[in-house]
C-alpha cells in the first residue's frame, strides 16, 4: 500500500479519500481543451478541493485531458453541469451559502492580491479566448482578477486558475 506525506501527516491511500476537502469548488464548465482541463483537475486535486465541475463528464476520458491530470482524476470529485445549465448551477450554489466569483479581466474586478475569498467558493472560469460570457458575470457576486505586468493580456485558464486557486489554500490553509 503506498504512503503520501499530505500537509506533514502519512495517510495511506485508502485513508485519503476521507481527508477533509478545501471548500472551494472550481467551475470549468466553460473551458473547453481537455489539456486545460486536465491541468485544472491535477491543481485541484493537489490542493484538495471539493469539486471540479466539468461540462461533460466524457472529457475527462480524452487522452490530452488524462495525460496532464497525471492519475489525478481517480481522486479529485467532479461535479458535471452542461453549459445550458450553468446559471441554475450557480444560483443552486449560492443558495447553498457558497460565494460566487468571476476570475476575469475587468475594471471593475478586484486584484487578487487585496482579495480575501470567502471559506465557501465557487471560482468560476472563463472559455479560452472569449472568457465568461455576460450572463454569468453578472450572476457572479465578485470579479476577481490577477494582476499581470507584460504585454499580453491574459494567462491561460489552467495557469490562472492555478494562480487563484493556491491563493485560496494560502489564505484557508489552516481550516482543512
Amino acid at each position: 500500500m503506498a504512503n503520501r506525506s499530505v500537509a506533514n501527516r502519512t495517510v495511506c491511500r485508502d485513508g485519503y479519500v476521507n481527508l477533509p476537502r478545501h471548500s472551494l469548488i472550481v467551475c470549468a464548465t466553460l473551458v473547453q481543451n481537455p489539456a486545460n482541463l486536465g491541468g485544472l483537475c491535477r491543481t485541484a486535486e493537489a490542493f484538495r478541493l471539493e469539486s471540479l465541475v466539468l461540462a461533460d463528464e466524457a472529457i475527462a476520458q480524452a487522452s490530452a485531458f488524462k495525460n496532464l491530470s497525471a492519475s489525478t482524476h481517480h481522486w479529485q470529485p467532479f461535479t458535471v453541469c452542461p453549459i445550458e445549465s450553468l446559471l441554475d448551477w450557480l444560483t443552486k450554489q449560492q443558495q447553498s451559502g457558497y460565494s460566487l466569483i468571476a476570475l476575469h479581466t475587468s475594471p471593475e474586478a478586484i486584484p487578487l492580491t487585496q482579495f480575501t475569498y470567502p471559506r465557501q467558493s465557487v471560482l468560476v472560469l472563463g472559455q479560452e479566448l472569449t472568457g465568461i460570457p455576460s450572463n454569468v458575470l453578472e450572476r457572479c457576486g465578485q470579479k476577481l482578477m490577477i494582476p499581470q505586468f507584460g504585454l499580453v493580456e491574459s494567462l491561460n485558464v489552467q495557469t490562472a486558475g492555478a494562480i487563484a486557486i493556491y491563493e485560496y489554500v494560502k489564505q484557508h490553509a489552516h481550516q482543512t
